[in-house]
């Protein structure tokens, strides 16, 4: 593998542009769907594609490309993108459904009491549906092998 033009390593550049491309791709979804801009997306988690799972993905099919997929790099990679994608839907999505229901409580609270526990709502949306991940995971793999 080529020596990488951003950072002088291939599969560090591949990461990045993934991750560049996932969180851009946010900002032009929310655009079209809001009739909006809203550059605060580059930073968000959640929403379509998982920037994480594009960014590990990548990881992983560099690494593979670049060392063969029987080498112990490889593996550890994948293993760490499974986990990194499976937390995504899985605990994270979790996190989110939950304070979906905290904010509605406090939001009870605030209306019976009129008091304030929070200053603002805890932010909702942590996690992704499979749906954005498998979106992230594809743009991920393809970017890698656009990059190599």
């Amino acid at each position: 593998m080529r020596t990488g033009f951003i950072f002088g390593n291939r599969i560090l550049d591949i990461v990045v542009v993934s991750l560049v491309v996932a969180q851009t791709l946010k900002v032009i979804f929310y655009f079209f769907k809001e009739k909006k801009l809203n550059l605060r997306k580059y930073l968000d988690t959640g929403s379509m594609p998982s920037s994480h799972s594009a960014s590990v993905s990548s990881l992983a099919t560099a690494v593979g490309i670049s060392e063969g997929v029987d080498s112990v790099c490889f593996a550890i990679s994948l293993i760490f993108s499974l986990v990194v994608m499976y937390d995504a839907t899985g605990v994270r999505q979790a996190v989110g459904k939950q304070a979906v229901v905290l904010n509605k409580m406090i939001n009870n609270i605030r209306k019976k009491e009129n008091s304030v526990l929070f200053e603002e709502n805890m932010k909702e949306l942590i996690g992704h549906t499979p749906l954005e991940v498998l979106a992230g995971a594809a743009l991920g793999v393809t970017i890698a092998f656009v990059m190599s």
